[in-house]
């Protein structure tokens, strides 16, 4: 998989995290903050295999093609 780096939080400061990546596979890689609240996680019913991180409003306007 080939990532390509789309954008950083530009709110965060030092490490620019969380963090936007378009694959070369038609989808994303999202870079968050790890979702560990139980009560969230049991709504979400994940998979094996899947897990769920949390990104603020202000990265959706970085979704799209680049």
């Amino acid at each position: 998989m080939k990532l390509t780096l789309v954008a950083g939080d530009p709110e965060s400061a030092p490490k620019n995290s969380p963090t936007l990546y378009k694959t070369d596979r038609g989808s994303w890689v999202v870079q968050g903050w790890v979702v560990d609240d139980p009560d969230a996680l049991a709504t979400l019913n994940l998979p094996n295999g899947e897990t769920a991180v949390e990104i603020p409003d202000r990265m959706i306007q970085f979704f799209t093609n680049p």
